[in-house]
């Protein structure tokens, strides 16, 4: 579309068919994300078990989209074949659109011919499971350093184990199996997450003019629910209360409730989820004085100096390169050129806060331990998050910070794109 034209809202589908949609995702990327990842980290098994309520962050990436929430006891057992596919059994839980195998008990129950697997029942089927596929290997997610890769809970990992017996010798931790299956993004979702973004920028354009605020009247407050109630009729979600505040000559960031008024910088942090899509966008607007048509200069060119940062930092986000190793480059480069700021870039997709590498953090500019260790792969998500800051000579030379934060995509090859566009004019109010 041209880089002028506005966003449209994009509707969702009916409900029925968001789950249709996102059925064929789950069957797409358990037949071809998996296979290619366990076969990379050699691990022959990956067993998954957890219970109601206290769910493996993994489990929303493995189950279909009309199930909520796993059931009493639900283990999934992943078991690479010679031919490089995966065995996809279930043992409780339900074989999730046909995506699994559902194990059910052949021995009698008390009070009918067969059982929903429950208690020992399930652990020793399991055995009996993991006797006859003999693996080398069986991973189980614990790590200390990845929340993705940590969704054995402690209960559950000692009645896992026991079950195990002596093959308890073949555990091995690989956390990068976890936290780069939720971070692998698959090109079917792409279409959809980009309709999602349109609309992102569309609700954000029209809470930013005249429609919502009224300068003088209309306050911060006003517009963060406004925002939350506009996506909720949509069908969507947000995944954090939205943020929005003011910058304004004399008196600097203004965090907390305030009446909006002419001269004043407008910023937003707004997070939508649809059909388990998460965004994560910084915008920024400016509320016209009386006589002006557009943005004073030196505000202006401090977006212009945001919008370079962001340039800077996708030319240095190589496949390959570790988080640490591309906030430091970039960071060179955005000095090199005279612009001042920091950058906090971080992976989007099936969560908000993703998996896969930070590229700094708002508080760590020095590089981020561990997770800024991580390895930036093609096929993956990322908020691009940063902010420049600039005296501004229509504000006597105080300062302002331009604080974006917009989706871009590493494809298969590992080029990088911007899912919808990037903010390169601020949204007026007048």
């Amino acid at each position: 579309m041209p880089e002028s034209a506005p966003a449209h809202v994009q509707p969702l589908p009916t409900l029925r068919d968001q789950a249709t949609e996102q059925q064929a995702w789950l069957e797409a990327r358990v037949e071809s994300v998996l296979p290619t990842l366990m076969r990379e980290y050699n691990v022959d098994m990956w067993v998954l078990s957890m219970r109601e309520y206290a769910e493996d962050p993994v489990f929303w990436s493995i189950t279909a989209p009309t199930t909520f929430a796993a059931r009493r006891r639900s283990i999934y057992v992943f078991t690479l074949q010679p031919d490089d596919t995966v065995e996809r059994l279930a043992l409780g839980g339900g074989d999730q659109g046909g995506v699994f195998e559902a194990y059910r008990s052949t021995r009698p129950a008390p009070t009918q011919e067969t059982g929903e697997l429950v208690g020992d029942e399930q652990w020793q089927l399991l055995r009996e499971l993991i006797e006859d596929r003999d693996p080398d290997s069986i991973a189980l997610n614990i790590d200390p350093n990845w929340a993705f890769s940590d969704g054995l809970h402690a209960g559950e990992r000692e009645v896992l184990e026991e079950a195990l017996g002596p093959y308890l010798d073949r555990v091995v931790r690989e956390p990068r199996l976890a936290m780069n299956y939720i971070a692998l993004r698959i090109p079917e979702m792409m279409p959809r997450y980009r309709m999602i973004m349109e609309t992102v920028h569309a609700v954000i354009s029209e809470a930013f003019s005249s429609v919502v605020i009224t300068p003088g009247e209309t306050t911060t407050d006003d517009v963060r629910w406004w925002l939350r109630q506009r996506v909720q009729g949509l069908g969507y979600q947000v995944w954090f209360q939205p943020s929005v505040d003011v910058t304004r000559q004399g008196s600097g960031r203004i965090s907390g409730d305030t009446v909006i008024q002419p001269g004043d910088l407008l910023w937003t942090d707004f997070g939508v989820v649809a059909m388990n899509l998460h965004t994560d966008t910084q915008h920024l607007g400016y509320v016209l004085k009386p006589g002006e048509t557009e943005a004073p200069a030196g505000l202006q060119a401090c977006l212009a100096d945001s919008n370079r940062m962001q340039e800077l930092l996708l030319e240095e986000m190589e496949p390959g390169r570790t988080g640490n190793d591309i906030l430091a480059s970039t960071l060179a480069r955005i000095s090199a050129e005279g612009i001042t700021g920091t950058v906090y870039t971080h992976p989007i997709g099936d969560h908000g806060h993703g998996a896969g590498p930070l590229i700094g953090r708002w508080d760590g500019q020095d590089g981020v331990p561990v997770r800024g260790d991580a390895v930036l792969l093609p096929s993956t998500w990322h908020s691009i998050e940063l902010q420049a800051t600039r005296a501004i000579p229509e504000w006597d030379g105080e300062e302002a910070n331009c604080r974006q934060e917009e989706e871009a995509y590493l494809d298969a090859e590992g080029e990088r794109h911007w899912v919808f566009k990037r903010q390169e004019a601020f949204h007026l109010v007048w």
